[in-house]
């Protein structure tokens, strides 16, 4: 979510200031670099690129259910905490979209405004009723990430 927070903030190209969060993030020695952070930043790089590449389909499945509010009337933080669940939901399916949604909320409260996490809960438990999947489980191996989601992009 702090990438594509900056991202959105600033219009930057993906690989140079992806580079160079990276070092920022490394440089503060918040997390150690270890191989569990390794793994994280795999993941993180793949959900990136996922949520930048589907941007269009994200933003649209968003502002389906954002009744009278445009994506860029939206706050910054609940916008990009929404694209990235929303991503998880149409795209990981190893992810259930319950998970993605309680994680959202919980970022969308601690960086958001007061009503964040009422704001974001609402569009995305309206995102999660339209899918056409369980809400509690994940999809069986062979359909993680990204198999049936891509097929009908």
């Amino acid at each position: 979510m702090q990438f594509l927070f900056q991202l959105d903030q600033n219009e930057e190209t993906v690989p140079d200031s992806l580079g160079c969060f990276w070092t920022q993030i490394e440089d503060s020695k918040i997390y150690p670099i270890n191989s569990r952070f390794r793994k994280a930043k795999i993941f993180a790089e793949k959900l990136i690129g996922q949520t930048i590449s589907s941007k269009e389909k994200i933003d649209s499945s968003i502002s389906s259910f954002a009744n009278n509010w445009k994506i860029g009337r939206m706050g910054c933080v609940d916008r990009n905490v929404m694209r990235i669940a929303v991503c998880e939901m149409l795209f990981f399916n190893d992810i259930p979209p319950i998970v993605s949604i309680n994680e959202a909320v919980e970022t969308a409260k601690s960086f958001g405004s007061e009503s964040s996490g009422a704001f974001v809960n609402g569009i995305l438990n309206s995102v999660k009723d339209s899918l056409d999947r369980p809400a509690r489980e994940a999809a069986p191996d062979d359909e993680n990430i990204n198999s049936s989601q891509q097929e009908k992009s």
